[in-house]
């Protein structure tokens, strides 16, 4: 797995709100002259020095910047923060940018993806999270394990696939990666895999056995994309590594591992970007869903607390499909808001991922303002109301009647769940007011069909809402900015269908 540390999001957060605290003092200062501009570049470099970001990179950052915005040339009345902001955006994604892969997965085709890394990379995890995703998106993805190097890599690929429902093919006895793979390749083919992916064997340094090895499975399958697993905790020593593996096994992408709690995680990320490298994905923790796409644009967005509304949605529409959207708005029109709706909308969140993720998403919110622990306590409270829920009877979890639940329900039910009486009672308290909640809000009335929200329906919905959420989402008029957003065009059903829930 993929370590222990704080989650990557949370590293790359440091990282984007010491970059957004020194634009936020250059704005509140009275006049933007050269010192304020100065004093703002020095501390951005300072943070992505403190990230491990090679000294030349952090240079040529600030040199681009300062010849982009040249304060003494620009008219009178002009905005310069904003330009300031926006040529720190466009250098930080220029710095980033690792281009695009040569080849991209497409259904109802066999797509062949080897796996190459050095030992100790989370390389058959990474294997596991990228099939998951794409089996996600439609895809009926299949494993190999053509490791034979490492004691134990069959039993651990074993392992994920089975947790994963994902097929797999390996053998205990079989010594010969290639005739493996070859093996594993045609069994999955027949089965209509359209993605199967090789695991390869890895070494713990860069040496010619592992170089040929890798050269021979990937002459004998054949794979449409090659893709190198890096520990993204090494930093700058990334732009060793991805130079060597795109040289020597003809590397197409790259997925970095291991951000989570390594302050080096931007240093790794620049420098795979120096050598023109594609990175597809980032692994930011040890669960499955702790994988995201790396797109250079939307990562600098979330950086500068900008958020990533287009991600969010699609993230959103990967856990609920687009046919139960529609499903579940009109349930919540109809006010059934029952205690089965809101054990389905758990599951939902959970399966989202960090919560301070989707708060990075959020235009305004950054992950680092998420308390210490509270994203362990909220995970922790919805895993300890669905045991509640799952000791109750059907007629109990789909009545929108409170009283149903009698005291001597509530006692059989904490019994049944080996939960006490109080964690019911709170369980069924939180429930009434999500319920109270949503009937207010009348969702038919406010997303009509075109999914854009009235200005109206705008102050209905901050009147009801949690003020410690609207705190959360950066205040009333944050909030509102968000929801305009929102309301701007048909996404709005969506977002709000995923968020059920979680207020």
């Amino acid at each position: 797995m993929e370590g222990h540390g704080r989650p990557a999001r949370m590293v790359l957060a440091e990282l984007g709100g010491s970059i957004s605290r020194a634009l936020a003092r250059m704005s509140s200062a009275t006049v933007v002259d050269e010192s304020v501009l100065r004093e703002c570049l020095n501390e951005i470099a300072r943070a992505l020095m403190q990230s491990d970001v090679r000294f030349k990179t952090v240079c040529d950052l600030q040199a681009n910047i300062r010849k982009t915005v040249n304060l003494e040339a620009l008219a009178a009345g002009t905005n310069k923060r904003r330009i300031i902001e926006t040529s720190v955006g466009k250098e930080l994604c220029k710095m980033l940018d690792t281009g695009k892969p040569a080849f991209v997965p497409k259904k109802g085709k066999p797509n062949v993806v080897m796996f190459v890394g050095l030992q100790g990379s989370g390389k058959t995890t990474t294997c596991t999270k990228y099939a998951h995703y794409h089996q996600r998106k439609g895809f009926k993805p299949s494993l190999v394990c053509a490791d034979t190097f490492r004691a134990g890599a069959f039993d651990q690929l074993k392992q994920n696939a089975t947790k994963a429902k994902i097929p797999f093919y390996g053998s205990y006895m079989e010594s010969d990666p290639v005739k493996i793979a070859v093996e594993g390749l045609e069994k999955f083919r027949q089965e209509k895999s359209d993605l199967i992916i090789i695991d390869t064997s890895g070494r713990h340094m860069q040496e010619a056995a592992l170089f040929e090895e890798m050269r021979q499975v990937a002459e004998a399958t054949k794979p449409d994309l090659v893709i190198f697993v890096m520990d993204g905790s090494i930093g700058q020593a990334a732009f060793d590594q991805a130079q060597a593996f795109k040289q020597s096994a003809s590397v197409g992408a790259v997925i970095v591992t291991k951000l989570d709690g390594h302050a080096k995680g931007g240093g790794a990320l620049s420098a795979v970007a120096a050598t023109k490298s594609p990175v597809i994905f980032i692994g930011t923790g040890e669960h499955i869903d702790d994988f995201d796409v790396f797109n250079v644009e939307p990562f600098v967005a979330r950086l500068l607390g900008r958020g990533d509304l287009p991600g969010l949605i699609d993230k959103m529409e990967s856990i609920v499909p687009a046919d139960q959207q529609s499903e579940l708005v009109a349930k919540l029109s109809e006010g059934a808001f029952t205690l089965r709706l809101l054990y389905e909308q758990f599951q939902n969140l959970l399966k989202m991922g960090p919560m301070s993720q989707i708060f990075s998403m959020l235009p305004g919110f950054s992950s680092e303002l998420m308390p210490k622990g509270q994203e362990k306590q909220s995970k922790e409270k919805f895993k300890r109301y669905m045991t509640i829920m799952d000791s109750m009877t059907p007629a109990e979890l789909d009545s929108t009647n409170p009283k149903l639940m009698t005291e001597s329900r509530i006692i059989r039910v904490a019994r049944g769940s080996g939960r006490k009486v109080k964690d019911v009672m709170e369980m069924l308290e939180e429930y009434k007011r999500l319920a109270k909640m949503w009937s207010k809000l009348n969702v038919s009335k406010l997303i009509p069909p075109n999914g854009k929200m009235s200005a109206q329906a705008i102050q209905k919905m901050l009147k009801v809402m949690p003020p410690q959420v609207v705190q959360q989402m950066g205040g009333k008029s944050g909030l509102e900015a968000l929801l305009k957003q929102l309301g701007g065009g048909k996404d709005t059903s969506k977002m709000l269908a995923g968020m059920r829930g979680g207020a």
